[in-house]
């Protein structure tokens, strides 16, 4: 499995045997997790992770006030406040 940041598509592979694929077996699944900044605006429902909650699996759910993160892509998450005054790294997008 490979991540491409660029498109954010990752190619996964079917597996057979001992870990290899069969010739045309490479599919590309696009992800909207929270990772590309572009996918992300002010006004759209998100649900993040406060960074008292890493780890538990607690998200709080919200609309986009202000996205913090200013790269394009973060590995765990764009930084955003919600308009609950709440800031966290997204972890799904609507």
């Amino acid at each position: 499995m490979s991540f491409n940041k660029d498109n954010h598509h990752l190619q996964v592979k079917k597996l057979h045997g001992r870990g290899t694929a069969l010739p045309g077996e490479s599919r590309s699944i696009v992800h909207e997790d929270g990772r590309q900044r572009s996918d992300i605006s002010v006004g759209a429902m998100v649900k993040i992770e406060l960074k008292r909650d890493q780890g538990t699996g607690k998200l709080i759910k919200g609309r986009v006030e202000e996205v913090l993160t200013r790269s394009s892509f973060h590995p765990h998450g764009i930084k955003v406040r919600i308009e609950d005054g709440n800031v966290g790294r997204v972890r799904q997008i609507g």
